[in-house]
């Protein structure tokens, strides 16, 4: 299993064979303007929720790649009635794609369109393929609910928000991986805009202090489980 940065909340898998994008806000991000989405590749779409800076380049890339797009029933709704393929979940839901188990679970946060019309309830992914299990939480708060996920899934890494203001800070993910049970993190929702700003060497330790690895990959920087 692959694992590439896009900045921001994106990110770029490629497991059993297929690629995956998850929540594509790329065009939008000053940071990721070395990122071309006219070449990536995708056979799905994960969005956790539909804030714009989630949701952005969905469209564009969709409709170049024919991608499924996985979410909660009203995001993959929406998608629907503009023509594109989707694939709706829900909350303790799980399905056997052809990369693996995904299950949609849950998430602390809020969800609304650009245009401000309903987004359905947030969500995270606990993905299982090729022997890896990976848990993307989305933005959410702490929550106790991230105590079910190791008693079904035990996890190879946990991708945690970490900016603040919107999301957990890292204390709060901290807490967060010892509840799925995993002390390998990479990092993400950070340092896109100023109310999450983080100081690296900073959150770096304090997760090292505790015994865990944090990853901050560079925009574009890809990893290997």
């Amino acid at each position: 299993m692959k694992i590439t940065f896009y900045g921001h909340a994106s990110l770029g898998i490629e497991v059993g064979g297929k690629h995956i994008i998850v929540d594509p806000f790329i065009t939008g991000n000053p940071q990721a303007s070395a990122i071309d989405i006219h070449t990536l590749k995708a056979d799905y779409i994960l969005l956790t929720h539909a804030h714009g800076d989630h949701v952005l380049d969905v469209e564009a890339i969709a409709a170049r790649t024919n991608a499924v797009i996985v979410s909660n029933a009203e995001i993959t709704s929406h998608y629907a009635k503009l023509g594109f393929n989707a694939h709706p979940m829900n909350h303790g839901g799980t399905w056997k794609f052809d990369f693996g188990t995904v299950k949609y679970v849950n998430a602390i946060h809020s969800s609304s369109f650009p245009d401000g019309s309903y987004g359905g309830n947030p969500g995270g992914f606990v993905i299982e393929g090729e022997h890896k299990n990976i848990y993307i939480a989305g933005d959410t708060a702490l929550t106790y609910d991230m105590k079910l996920i190791p008693l079904r899934t035990k996890l190879d890494l946990a991708i945690l928000p970490i900016g603040s203001n919107f999301t957990m800070d890292v204390e709060d993910a901290i807490i967060a991986s010892d509840f799925v049970e995993c002390d390998k993190i990479l990092g993400y929702h950070y340092d896109t805009f100023g109310y999450i700003e983080i100081n690296h060497e900073e959150s770096i330790r304090k997760f090292f202090d505790k015994g865990k690895d944090l990853m901050l990959l560079g925009i574009g920087e890809s990893i290997e489980l």
